[in-house]
């Protein structure tokens, strides 16, 4: 069988972009009550690496373009493929934490390298017609890559959390030999120079930065209210490895916001992903801490959450095709310190019962990322 351009493409990338996100990003909150208790690490320094983990994301996302820049566009997802690979294996065999930092830093950057590179690489190697559909699986394979995390949080209930980063490790030098056979090499891309360049750009990306501003803070919201639900007890232990299977299932959706687009136009899909996190975050807030309702929640925003980081990456490419990755680079790094903001302010909210004692009992170490499936994971570790 032989794949189209946009098939050999969006099967790498979605290798590469399910390891590095769905994986490398958020095994850290998985793991931190094993890693806690084995290295016998406190509150404070759990939180310095999270928030370095953090910085490290956002490092890789402004160090990719400049690296597409000077040799091509796949040099940014090898060397996420490499720092993903690498942090994992260090993080396997860390005995200190210095040790300890510098591989799940490694691993958190992998995910800031790879994802924006694809667009450029689509726009220049993959047919225009076949370009939604190719950037939607590319984005889609972050929830191939939670089912995989949910089925290894076996291996962390159960005290062997080495073996956890141990495949991470497998799985991200095997996606980046994938990436490597399939995605061809791209030349340096021009980019307009001066205010002129900048200025055209934010002017094209004005309505999806807007989007993603709001997007990305009802995510983080949405994750910290579920840690809160998790945190109370009323849930089972299974609960956790569990949403993380159920994030990953019902986010598959995702394949199908190029053909969505397509038909509909990407405004509207977006504001219909708007509108279904929203649902669920109600739903949510509505749950109590039943199953019976925390299960359609975390369904209902699999699908949302998937689809809408998928019809960012589409939509950005449609805009601005000859500067995709510069585009969608923009929205991401508008969207993080969206969640950022979004989290703080959730934060300084007075807490009472359940979550004012999981603030005093050491928050630290949740605050530091912007990826709210660590908040999520971390909240439901007890």
């Amino acid at each position: 069988m032989t794949l189209s351009p946009g098939g050999r493409i969006g099967l790498a990338g979605a290798a590469v972009v399910g390891v590095a996100f769905g994986m490398a990003r958020y095994a850290y909150g998985l793991t931190l009550p094993d890693i806690r208790e084995d290295l016998r690490l406190s509150e404070l320094v759990l939180g310095l690496v999270a928030s370095a983990t953090f910085a490290g994301y956002l490092a890789g996302l402004l160090l990719a373009g400049r690296l597409a820049a000077r040799r091509g566009s796949r040099a940014p997802t090898t060397a996420g493929g490499a720092c993903g690979a690498a942090g994992a294996v260090i993080v396997t065999f860390a005995q200190s934490p210095g040790l300890l930092a510098v591989g799940v830093v490694l691993a958190g950057s992998a995910g800031g390298w790879v994802w924006a590179p694809y667009s450029d690489i689509v726009t220049r190697s993959v047919p225009s017609r076949q370009q939604p559909r190719a950037l939607a699986i590319i984005t889609t394979g972050t929830s191939g890559g939670l089912v995989l995390l949910g089925a290894l949080a076996v291996l962390a209930a159960v005290g062997l959390w080495r073996l956890v980063w141990a495949g991470i490790a497998l799985a991200a030098v095997a996606a980046a030999l994938v990436n490597l056979r399939l995605v061809p090499r791209t030349g340096s891309a021009p980019r307009p120079e001066g205010r002129a360049g900048a200025s055209s750009l934010v002017a094209a990306l004005r309505v999806p930065v807007a989007y993603s501003v709001v997007y990305f803070a009802v995510v983080v919201v949405y994750f910290t209210y579920a840690a809160d639900v998790l945190d109370s007890g009323t849930l089972p232990a299974a609960a956790v490895p569990a949403l993380y299977a159920a994030l990953g299932l019902t986010g598959m959706v995702g394949v199908a916001t190029g053909t969505l687009g397509q038909r509909l136009g990407s405004v509207r899909v977006a504001a219909l992903c708007l509108a279904t996190v929203g649902a669920a975050l109600v739903l949510l807030g509505l749950a109590g801490g039943s199953v019976a309702t925390t299960a359609p929640s975390a369904g209902i925003f699999g699908m949302g959450y998937m689809t809408g980081s998928a019809v960012l990456a589409v939509w950005t490419a449609e805009l601005v095709p000859e500067r995709a990755g510069a585009a969608f680079t923009a929205c991401l790094v508008v969207g993080a310190l969206s969640s950022v903001a979004a989290r703080r302010c959730r934060d300084t909210r007075p807490r009472s019962g359940v979550a004012a004692r999981r603030h005093r009992g050491g928050v630290t170490a949740q605050r530091g990322g912007a990826d709210a499936v660590r908040v999520l994971a971390r909240g439901g570790s007890r």
